[in-house]
């Protein structure tokens, strides 16, 4: 039997949205840079903290599993600039090589209400 290879991680609360960083570009395009730049830097920390020491050099698939509060933010709004942070994240953290067509093959969002815990979930499989 073939096995699957996994990986897991959480994100606890909510990521900024598209919208907002949108909103901080038009703002002045330093605050839009640093919005970018210090959520990657929180989801390096909580990637090297709960996948430390792994190191993928196949093709993964990503699966995203959003946990909002309620139904206020369009679901497009709530996953598109997280999931970029999240995989350039995945890349600075040294578990992925590159966030390219060669290294990720694929992603997919499910959302759900868990207005006592939002979280973000991220599985990454790696195809084999």
């Amino acid at each position: 039997m073939r096995q699957i290879e996994r990986y897991n991680f959480v994100i606890e609360g909510r990521l900024e949205s598209l919208n907002d960083y949108i909103n901080a570009c038009r703002a002045n395009r330093n605050m839009g840079a640093e919005l970018k730049r210090n959520t990657q830097r929180l989801l390096e920390f909580i990637i090297k903290t709960q996948l430390r020491g792994v190191e993928i050099d196949r093709p993964v698939v990503i699966k995203y599993r959003w946990f909002e509060k309620s139904r206020k933010r369009d679901l497009d709004n709530i996953s598109s600039f997280g999931r970029k942070v999240i995989q350039d994240a995945l890349v600075t953290s040294r578990v992925l090589k590159d966030d390219g067509w060669d290294s990720i093959i694929g992603f997919t969002d499910q959302f759900f209400i868990d207005k006592n815990n939002p979280r973000i979930e991220v599985e990454i499989e790696v195809i084999k």
